[in-house]
């Protein structure tokens, strides 16, 4: 019998998808970000390849089905952010998307500041997940992103929420808060990643000026999950680390071991006698 009811392998976070089990199959519409963070190395290619949207469909279905037979596909914009367009091509992408053989459901990434009332609109129409970088409550642009938030669910949308641990500057503390909040916001979905520092980022830089120190392996484990005991078990957890491109990875070299990352948290919570959601809206 599993400790935690929303798991069909013995973990003690929520791992089954409510999407169904279905596999994202990665897109790059070629969508740009309007500016990058400290961290962002430019546009990733790690999970997608070029051509159009059925195109890379195609190399993406072979891929999937190769290794998983004939499942179910999810269209995720993955890369960039996929809602920083007029409206009229916007809906061009996510029709040739959605109406592609064996898509059903739509994912898409984007940031908070990208969303004007047309794209919500439109969205609407359309029913995805939407992905939303939020990464920590500590930021200039909190206020904005709950307004951006709170019209998508009003909107009956569903939200992935991520968080990214170790930011420049965040304390435990300030980790944990954001964790709390973002809590009692109750996402549909929720990613948690690593900060990476990449060659060729501002980060990178202050990383060889003595001045950026990335989080130990044993920090960002035991975070991971103190921070999931305060997510309500509702939510399904996506990821608990990310996915670096070892090629430009300078630190944290331990992140490379996703299994280890993986198990370690595991062993935790065992170890921890908790789960997620242990500690959600109980004041502790």
């Amino acid at each position: 019998m599993n400790v935690f009811k929303y798991s069909n392998d013995n973990k003690r976070y929520h791992t089954r998808a409510y999407e169904g089990r279905v596999w994202k199959a990665c897109i790059d519409a070629g969508l740009p970000c309007p500016s990058f963070c400290a961290f962002c190395a430019d546009r990733s290619h790690l999970f997608t390849t070029k051509g159009s949207v059925t195109e890379q469909l195609e190399k993406e279905r072979d891929r999937i089905f190769e290794k998983h037979g004939e499942v179910p596909l999810c269209a995720y914009f993955q890369s960039g952010t996929n809602t920083n367009a007029p409206v009229e091509k916007l809906r061009v992408l996510y029709d040739e998307a959605v109406s592609f053989p064996g898509v059903t459901s739509l994912s898409i990434a984007t940031r908070f500041d990208c969303l004007p009332d047309e794209v919500l609109d439109l969205l609407e129409e359309y029913s995805p997940t939407v992905e939303l970088g939020l990464q920590t409550i500590h930021r200039d642009d909190y206020d904005l992103f709950l307004l951006k938030y709170n019209e998508l669910k009003k909107r009956g949308i569903k939200v992935c929420l991520h968080l990214m641990n170790g930011l420049p500057g965040e304390t435990k503390e300030m980790m944990m808060d954001t964790a709390k909040t973002v809590g009692e916001l109750r996402p549909d979905a929720l990613k948690i990643h690593l900060t990476y520092v990449a060659e060729g980022t501002e980060l990178a830089r202050l990383y060889k000026e003595g001045k950026y120190v990335p989080m130990t392996f044993e920090d960002y484990t035991r975070t991971v999950v103190e921070q999931l005991e305060y997510i309500p078990a509702e939510t399904v957890i996506e990821r608990v680390t990310g996915d670096g491109d070892k090629r430009t990875l300078l630190a944290p070299l331990w992140s490379k071991d996703k299994i280890r990352v993986l198990g370690t948290i595991d062993k935790l919570f065992t170890e921890l006698d908790t789960y997620q959601g242990k500690k959600y809206n109980t004041g502790i």
